[in-house]
């Protein structure tokens, strides 16, 4: 077992019922996905500004969070929990939307730059590094700049919704790998996939 893996799963997303179901919430419907197989709830953690789940996958202590601060504040969630359990970001994966990539395509990476996703945009803030890992979870762009709001707050149609959940299930199956450090693989089977 790799200690460098990742030990922190964060969903990113916003909180509250009107958002669930929504294009920008596809982060915490990775997290619930993993949680769910796991039969293991989410607990409030308001020191951490988050909901929180911990299990153990393939020997490794693996935490689960949905930062509860809206996603422009994510990054506040994230480095609570991160200082409180002594993680470095390499250890920490977050799963978020991505309109640069089709519906249903992921992409896994280390660092690189915010793309104009507040969420990550916070988190590079707060953090101070871009080190961390990324599951770029494919939403595709409305086509026009000033419909990306309206399109990410938006549900998606009942096939996009099965197409982002079949590749999020997808992405369920790597878990060993990332936890193991085996980075190079779980890429490989991600982006054979999408």
């Amino acid at each position: 077992m790799n200690s460098t893996g990742i030990r922190l799963i964060v969903g990113l997303g916003n909180p509250g019922a009107q958002y669930e179901m929504t294009r920008h919430n596809v982060g915490f419907w990775f997290v619930d996905i993993i949680a769910r197989t796991a039969s293991t709830p989410f607990r409030a953690e308001p020191k951490f500004y988050g909901d929180l789940c911990r299990l153990t996958c393939v020997g490794a202590d693996l935490r689960l969070l949905k930062p509860t601060t809206y996603m422009n504040r994510s990054g506040q969630s994230i480095a609570a929990v991160l200082r409180y359990f002594d993680l470095a970001p390499e250890q920490l994966l977050i799963a978020h939307d991505e309109l640069d990539l089709p519906v249903g395509t992921l992409r896994l990476k280390q660092g690189g730059g915010h793309a104009g996703h507040n969420g990550l945009r916070d988190t590079i803030s707060v953090l101070g590094t871009r080190d961390f890992w990324r599951l770029r979870i494919g939403i595709a762009h409305p086509g026009d700049r000033t419909l990306v709001t309206g399109y990410v707050l938006g549900r998606p149609s009942s096939a996009d919704a099965d197409g982002i959940t079949t590749a999020l299930n997808d992405a369920e199956c790597v878990l060993g790998d990332l936890i193991n450090a085996n980075f190079q693989a779980a890429m490989n089977r991600l982006h054979s996939a999408g």
